[in-house]
């Protein structure tokens, strides 16, 4: 005698389609499913008094009252198995099957399709099951990817595509537009780095002048910003292309459609003059010695090599590298230079040993005195 197998019919009509047509009424549904569940009574399968019928609703969303409440019944444990007449009845979304086959998988349920021979207790059912999960999994990614080749496309054009606004602007559907009170603060934090040169100043000066970061109040009523700006903020502020009327993307940066709160040739200026101040920066080790060749050296593009360093592992590594490599950050370098520094040194350093050490080669410098 097989265990007792408790069975659910579950109908669903959307509103575009007739009552005249066979089988898309719900009775012609229940009735042939209630005929399948008869036909293995031998399995020990028994059909469940309550009906599970959704009519006039679209199968491209889970939101049905009846769907809902099979589904309610089947996470109680109270159904072994949902009968539909074909699938397209349960949903007509993958992702969405994919779900339901997940719940039902949770409460060790399955689901068989009357017309399509489809049951997800044999292992043909889970066979085409999994392909249906594969293929609804592959959708999802094209979607994300198509999503993010949106944004990428209208990013391209200019136009604003959400995220935290930035400081002196509001957005205004999909561009942005100054927002006078905050857009005088981001004005003198540039006039200042023009005057000063030096990130730590700026912060002094605008601390001294009261200037605040964007007060931002939150749904819960607490409050974030109005504070100083910090050497971090001011360095964000400052390399920011939106206010130069650009969209950033990656590493890259786009004419916008809204309107610049710094003069783009003022802004550029002031990327030149931080990338200038990190690498004077970076030139000095920390252990009290620059590194001697910076400005000395050229790759065999002619482009000048500064120095640069790493720090790994809590170890500091210092290079000499191509110029370009700093410049022109939206584009890979691959004929670029990147030289450790004190290997570079020592052969460098040896060189020059040897030829102080060549006597003939000091005379032949050497001015003759006689």
């Amino acid at each position: 005698m097989h265990h007792k197998i408790r069975c659910a019919i579950y109908t669903r009509k959307s509103s575009e389609e007739g009552l005249q047509q066979e089988f898309n009424s719900l009775d012609a549904q229940y009735e042939a499913c209630k005929a399948y569940i008869a036909s293995q009574k031998a399995e020990g399968w028994v059909l469940l008094t309550d009906r599970y019928d959704d009519g006039g609703l679209s199968g491209g969303t889970l939101e049905r009252p009846a769907l809902q409440n099979l589904l309610a019944a089947v996470d109680d444990r109270k159904v072994d198995q949902i009968i539909v007449y074909k699938i397209d009845r349960l949903t007509r979304s993958l992702p969405d099957f994919a779900k339901i086959v997940e719940r039902l998988d949770r409460a060790g349920a399955s689901f068989v399709s009357v017309t399509q021979s489809f049951n997800t207790a044999t292992s043909m059912g889970r066979l085409t099951l999994n392909m249906l999960l594969s293929f609804a999994q592959f959708e999802r990614e094209v979607t994300a990817e198509r999503i993010r080749d949106k944004i990428a496309a209208s990013k391209k054009k200019g136009m604003w595509m959400g995220g935290s606004e930035p400081l002196g602007y509001r957005s205004l559907g999909r561009t942005l537009v100054i927002d006078e009170d905050e857009a005088s603060t981001v004005r003198t934090l540039f006039d200042l780095y023009l005057e000063s040169g030096k990130i730590i100043s700026v912060r002094d000066r605008a601390a001294a002048m009261r200037l605040r970061t964007r007060r931002r109040i939150h749904k819960d009523g607490s409050e974030t910003g109005g504070k100083p700006f910090d050497r971090g903020h001011i360095h964000y502020i400052l390399t920011n292309p939106t206010y130069a009327g650009r969209i950033r993307h990656g590493k890259m940066a786009y004419q916008g459609k809204h309107p610049p709160l710094i003069d783009p040739a003022v802004w550029d200026d002031v990327q030149e003059r931080l990338q200038a101040a990190a690498v004077k920066a970076r030139g000095c080790t920390g252990h009290g010695w620059s590194s001697a060749l910076t400005g000395k050296l050229f790759d065999e593009t002619g482009d000048r090599l500064t120095s640069t360093q790493t720090t790994k592992n809590g170890r500091r590594h210092r290079y000499y590298i191509s110029r370009r490599l700093i410049k022109d950050r939206s584009q890979d370098h691959p004929d670029a230079w990147r030289l450790p520094a004190a290997q570079l040194e020592k052969a460098i350093g040896e060189k020059v040993k040897a030829n102080l050490s060549d006597t003939s080669l000091l005379l032949t410098l050497a001015p003759d005195t006689s």
